[in-house]
C-alpha cells in the first residue's frame, strides 16, 4: 500500500514540481536533491497514483497505444481493431546496479545465430514506456547507463543491436531522480536532460516534524486504514491534475511572456536553448494547475526557480542555486521593455483569495498543503560550521590566557587555493577490473576487443567470430542441413574489452607549519584542488587524510563528492609539526579498509608534501618503515614534492622510492608542463 501523496508533510516545492510533471509530462521530469530521510522516494512513488490511467493494446509488452501504434514495436503489427485495454500508469525503478541488458532488454544470440529469430527480452526502458523512469541515487549511477538514458531521452526510443541483429522501441517516460549530493554530483550531460530540480531539506518547525512522525506511525500501524482516510484528498488531487491536462491545450503563453522567459534565461546565462523551453512548458503548466489560460508573471518567475538552478553550475565546485533577488532584477527588466499583454489582465480577478494560482490562497491548495516558511539551518547548527567550540586537547586552541597548549600546534589561518589546472595524467599501473571510469586500464564492459573467452555466467558482449570458429568443427555431427549453423550454449563466446576503470585517490596533505611558509599552502591546495576536478571528470572516488601537529586526521572518508573534498580543503588549517609517519600509516589503514569494502577498486595514494619530518626520535626512519609498509600492499603511489627555495633536500624523492612510486614537483604536476616537455624532446630529435 503506497503513502498517500496528499498525507505528505511541508515539502511544497517538490510536490508541485511532481505535479506540473503529471499535468505536462513535456516538462521532462525532475530531479529531486536532498539529505537523506527527506520523504524524496515516497513523494516520487506516491505521485504514481495520480497519474490518469494509461489505454494500451493487449498483449502488447511495449504499452503501444490503440489507434496510433509504434510501427517498429517488436510485438507488432497491431491491428486497427484489436481493442484497448486501461491500466494505472507505471513506476519503474532502475537500480543502481543495473546491467545494461536489464536497461535496455536482452536478445537471445543463439536462436538469432542459429534460427534468424529476433528473440527479444525487453528491458527497463520498454516498461517505462509512458510512465514514470525511477531512479534512486541517480548521482550513483554507472557511465555507461548514463549514456543510455540520454540516447532514450533524447529520441524517445530504445535502439538494442548485437553482432548485426536490432530491435527498436518507442520508450517516452517521465524521468524522474533522487540524490544525496553529499553522495557526489550528477554528470552535467544528465543533469541537463531533468526538466526540473528541487532541493528538499528536513524542517525545524517542530510541530510539523511531530506531525511527520503522527502520520508515519498511524500508516505503519494500519496502511490501508490511512489511505482511506486520505482518499477524498487523493482524488481532489487527481481530478484536479486531469482538469489541468484538459486546459493545457488552451493555455496562451504571449510574447511578452516569451521576452521575459528569454531575457530570464539570457541573465543567468545558462547554456543552450533547453532552459528556454523547460521554462515555457513550466509556466504553462503552472497556470493550468491554477486553472487560468493565461500565463502571468507569476509563473514565470515560479518556473525559473524550477528550472534554472541545475543549469548554472560552471565547475564540480559550485553549488546549484538561483539569486532571487538577480532573478527579480530580470523579470522587472524585461517586463518594462515588453508592452503590457492586453489578455493577461481579464483572468486576475480582484476577487480571487489566490490570485497566483499558486495553491496557497483559502482553499486554492486542492490537497497541497502551503509549505510553513522554513529557513535553513543556522550556520552554528551545521556539522561543517566554522562557529566556535570548546577547545579540545591538541586541538591547537589557545587557553584561557591565550597561548597556545602545550605539544598544541602554532594554528595559521586557512589559506585560499590558488587557481586550478588541468594536470597530467596520474593512473596506476596494470590492468584493473573495477568499475567503469576514466583513469587507468582495466577490463570492462565497454571499450576495444582484446580477445575472447567463455562467459562467466550470463552472456555478455558476443564475439561472434570466436563463437562461429568454436561451432564449425562440429556442424556435420550435429546434423546441419540448412543455411543456417548450429550453436550450442557451449559455443558462445563473449568479448573481453580493455577500458577504463575509476580509482580511489587518497590524498595525504601535509598541513604542518613548513607548509604555510613563502605562501606555499595556497599553491598546494590549487593543485589538490586541480587532482579532485580530474578525480571528478575520471569518475573516482576520493578520500583526503590530513597531518599536522601529533598526528593524523581522516578529514573525508572516501566518496563520491569531489564538492565535499573541495570544501574540506578551502577550511584545512595550517601549523605545528609534521608527523608524516603518522599520515602515511592513517592512509594504510584507510586504503585497507576500503579493499575490504570494494576489493575490485585499485587505490592510488597522493602525498603532498616537501618530505620532511618532524617530531620524536628518528622521525624521517620512522616516515620511511610506513612508506615500505604501504608499498608492500602494492598500493600505487605519487609523491607531489612541494619544496621550493634555493636549498632542497630532496626528501620528497626519497619517500616516492621508499613508497614503491614517482614523485613530481608541483610545476611538473600541470599538462602544460608535460606537453612543453614532449614538443622540446620531438624538437630535439
Amino acid at each position: 500500500m503506497t503513502y498517500p501523496f496528499s498525507a505528505l508533510v511541508g515539502q511544497q516545492e517538490l510536490r508541485l514540481a511532481l505535479v506540473l510533471n503529471a499535468v505536462s509530462p513535456a516538462v521532462g521530469g525532475v530531479l529531486v536533491r536532498g539529505e537523506k530521510g527527506t520523504a524524496k522516494s515516497t513523494a516520487v512513488r506516491a505521485m504514481t497514483a495520480l497519474l490518469p490511467a494509461v489505454r494500451v493494446v493487449p498483449g502488447c509488452r511495449f504499452s503501444c497505444e490503440p489507434g496510433s501504434a509504434d510501427p517498429a514495436c517488436p510485438d507488432g503489427p497491431h491491428p486497427a481493431d484489436g481493442g484497448a485495454l486501461e491500466r494505472p500508469a507505471r513506476l519503474v525503478e532502475l537500480p543502481v546496479g543495473a546491467s545494461e541488458d536489464r536497461l535496455v532488454g536482452a536478445l537471445d544470440l543463439e536462436r538469432a545465430l542459429a534460427e534468424g529469430v529476433k528473440a527479444f527480452e525487453p528491458g527497463l526502458l520498454a516498461a517505462a514506456h509512458r510512465g514514470i523512469l525511477y531512479v534512486d541515487e541517480v548521482n550513483l549511477l554507472h557511465d555507461h547507463l548514463v549514456d543510455l538514458l540520454l540516447d532514450a531521452a533524447a529520441m524517445g526510443a530504445s535502439h538494442v543491436e548485437r553482432e548485426g541483429v536490432s530491435v527498436t522501441h518507442a520508450a517516452r517516460f517521465l524521468l524522474v531522480g533522487t540524490m544525496n549530493p553529499e553522495e557526489g554530483e550528477l554528470r552535467p550531460q544528465l543533469l541537463d536532460r531533468f526538466g526540473l530540480t528541487v532541493e528538499v531539506a528536513a524542517s525545524r518547525d517542530t510541530d510539523e516534524r511531530v506531525e511527520v512522525v503522527r502520520r508515519r506511525l498511524a500508516y505503519d500501524a494500519d496502511p490501508a486504514g490511512f489511505a482511506d482516510s486520505w482518499a477524498a484528498q487523493e482524488r481532489e488531487v487527481r481530478e484536479r491534475i486531469a482538469a489541468a491536462r484538459a486546459l493545457l491545450p488552451e493555455v496562451r503563453l504571449g510574447d511578452s511572456a516569451l521576452r521575459q522567459i528569454a531575457a530570464t534565461c539570457a541573465a543567468f546565462e545558462v547554456d543552450g536553448m533547453r532552459a528556454d523551453i523547460v521554462m515555457a512548458r513550466t509556466a504553462t503548466a503552472l497556470a493550468a494547475w491554477a486553472g487560468r489560460t493565461v500565463v502571468l508573471a507569476e509563473d514565470i518567475r515560479q518556473a525559473a526557480l524550477l528550472a534554472l538552478p541545475h543549469r548554472r553550475r560552471r565547475n564540480p565546485f559550485d553549488a546549484p542555486g538561483l539569486d532571487e533577488d538577480t532573478l527579480d532584477q530580470a523579470l522587472a527588466e524585461a517586463a518594462a521593455q515588453s508592452e503590457p499583454d492586453p489578455e493577461a489582465e481579464p483572468d486576475k480577478d480582484p476577487d480571487d483569495p489566490d490570485p497566483d494560482g499558486d495553491g496557497n490562497g483559502p482553499g486554492g491548495g486542492g490537497g497541497i498543503p502551503p509549505q510553513p516558511a522554513d529557513g535553513p539551518p543556522d550556520a552554528a547548527d551545521s556539522p561543517d560550521s566554522p562557529a566556535e567550540s570548546p577547545a579540545a586537547p591538541g586541538s591547537g586552541a589557545p587557553d584561557a590566557e591565550g597561548a597556545p597548549g602545550p605539544g598544541s600546534p602554532r594554528e595559521q589561518p586557512a589559506a585560499a587555493a590558488e587557481a586550478p589546472f588541468r594536470v597530467r595524467p596520474l593512473t596506476v599501473p596494470g590492468l584493473g577490473e573495477g568499475a567503469a571510469g576514466r583513469r587507468s586500464r582495466a577490463r570492462t564492459a565497454h571499450g576495444r576487443t582484446t580477445g575472447a573467452r567463455r562467459p562467466r555466467g550470463a552472456l555478455g558482449k558476443l564475439h561472434l567470430a570466436a563463437t562461429v570458429q568454436a561451432a564449425a568443427p562440429h556442424q556435420r555431427a550435429r546434423g546441419r542441413s540448412g543455411p543456417g549453423i548450429v550453436v550450442r550454449a557451449d559455443d558462445l563466446r563473449e568479448a573481453v574489452r580493455e577500458g577504463r576503470e575509476g580509482n580511489l585517490v587518497l590524498f595525504a596533505v601535509d598541513a604542518s607549519g613548513s607548509m604555510a611558509a613563502r605562501q606555499r599552502m595556497s599553491a598546494v591546495k590549487g593543485a589538490v584542488l586541480s587532482l579532485l576536478l580530474d578525480a571528478y571528470q575520471r569518475r573516482d572516488k576520493v578520500g583526503l587524510v590530513t597531518f599536522r601537529g601529533k598526528d593524523a586526521e581522516l578529514a573525508l572518508p572516501p566518496t563520491s563528492s569531489v564538492d565535499a573534498g573541495a570544501a574540506r580543503l578551502e577550511r584545512l588549517p595550517t601549523g605545528g609539526r609534521t608527523p608524516l609517519a603518522a599520515g602515511l600509516l592513517k592512509a594504510h589503514d584507510v586504503l585497507r579498509v576500503e579493499r575490504l569494502r570494494d576489493p575490485a577498486r585499485r587505490a592510488l595514494l597522493v602525498v603532498v608534501t616537501d618530505g620532511r619530518a618532524t617530531g620524536g626520535p628518528e622521525p624521517l626512519a620512522y616516515a620511511a618503515r610506513a612508506a615500505r609498509l604501504l608499498a608492500a600492499t602494492g598500493t600505487a603511489a605519487v609523491v607531489v614534492d612541494c619544496e621550493s627555495g634555493p636549498v632542497r633536500l630532496g626528501l620528497a624523492g626519497t619517500l616516492a622510492a621508499d613508497l614503491g612510486g614517482v614523485a613530481v614537483t608541483l610545476g611538473e604536476l600541470r599538462a602544460e608542463t608535460v606537453s612543453s616537455l614532449v614538443k622540446d624532446f620531438r624538437r630535439a630529435a
